[in-house]
């Protein structure tokens, strides 16, 4: 039985709009720490929000907040792992 049927699409949509919003939000914290010089987020965090569905947010949030921009590991790794998500939703929609 695919994912999309038992989770249902409705529950998966608001799952990406929620956890996309946490990784925006995360990167303007962490942004906002930052110019304080106050206990930041882990990177490790931050990753993590993108490996579960948050690459749109977290994209969104490192340009307009003009955060993690220099380092490779985002500005690369960010895009990398969103499109490589969207591949694999793309591969399991045509393979069901």
């Amino acid at each position: 039985m695919p994912l999309i049927e038992i989770l249902g699409l409705k529950n998966i949509i608001i799952y990406l709009i929620v956890i996309n919003l946490i990784a925006f939000f995360a990167m303007g914290i962490d942004k906002w720490k930052a110019k304080r010089e106050a206990w930041r987020i882990p990177e490790a965090t931050l990753l993590s929000l993108v490996l579960l569905g948050g690459g749109i947010g977290g994209i969104a949030g490192m340009y307009i907040f003009k955060h993690k921009t220099k380092k490779a590991k985002f500005f690369l790794g960010f895009p990398i792992i969103l499109i490589a998500e969207i591949v694999a939703i793309v591969y399991i929609m045509v393979t069901t």
